[in-house]
């Protein structure tokens, strides 16, 4: 088949992967926002290389790509918790834009190598300009830890021809178990982890709408007081005194609602 037409074949695979890297990320943005824990670290994906997929066509004796092949498009979504992975697959299966199809635990059924992580598989629906059509999808769930560990036996099996010498495969099994030894511990203290991050983000979320109402005094040209309460906020910012912040914001909104009433009877008058 020649260049163009893979291409053009392939192109509802790419747009799969970009919207769905848009969901999984909005999704921790909408955590976030709300000051709360988020179960989604970071998301990548991609779609499998032209050459990689006439291999395991090959492989597997397959003349039919889009029935024979649920990795074409991939979408890998890493959590610091292996409690967090659940979390996200439960998201997905109640999710009405996509469609779960399969499921694979390599997790609590990991592969011989080591290999963890919890793959589904789903029908995505993307409309082009040419057609409407469901693409099928993986949705790779892994930790950091995993995911850490996944890259380097990847990096091996492209440099061995997916042949690893015994001797380093024994090595990979092992830190394969040292890896999930770390996200056992790390589940240990998870409540206390989780906790401190949803803290520092609420925090974040303060310290930045104060620096809003700051700019707000600078647009509305109330320049001195805008200077005189960002030294205040740097301040409060340094010693880490969030309670000062939180007044500060206050006393800010109070002083720029007064502006609005003033500006409204300014313009009733007039």
């Amino acid at each position: 088949m020649e260049y163009e037409k893979w291409e053009e074949l392939l192109t509802p695979y790419n747009h799969a992967v970009e919207e769905l890297k848009v969901k999984f990320k909005n999704i921790r943005k909408e955590y976030l926002e709300r000051g709360d824990y988020s179960p989604i670290e970071f998301v990548t994906g991609r779609r499998k290389k032209i050459s990689s997929i006439i291999e395991k066509m090959k492989r597997l004796n397959s003349t039919d790509m889009e029935k024979d092949l649920d990795d074409i498009a991939g979408i890998r979504v890493m959590c610091q918790f292996v409690e967090d992975i659940y979390v996200i697959v439960e998201m997905i299966r109640k999710r009405s834009d996509m469609k779960v199809i399969a499921e694979k635990d390599y997790i609590n059924n990991y592969k011989a190598s080591g290999y963890r992580s919890y793959h589904v598989i789903i029908k995505y629906p993307i409309n082009s300009i040419k057609e409407s059509k469901e693409i099928i999808c993986e949705i790779q769930i892994r930790t950091l830890a995993m995911n850490f560990w996944a890259t380097i036996e990847h990096s091996l099996k492209y440099k061995y021809h997916h042949f690893i010498p015994e001797e380093i495969a024994q090595r990979l099994r092992r830190a394969a178990d040292a890896a999930f030894m770390l996200d056992k511990e790390m589940s240990e203290i998870r409540g206390d982890i989780m906790n401190a991050q949803e803290i520092y983000q609420r925090e974040s979320i303060i310290i930045r709408e104060t620096q809003r109402r700051v700019q707000e005094l600078y647009d509305i040209g109330e320049t001195n007081k805008a200077m005189n309460y960002q030294r205040i906020l740097e301040k409060n910012q340094n010693e880490q005194n969030i309670e000062e912040i939180i007044s500060l914001k206050s006393e800010m909104d109070t002083l720029l609602q007064q502006y609005k009433m003033d500006d409204i009877k300014k313009r009733v008058i007039e």
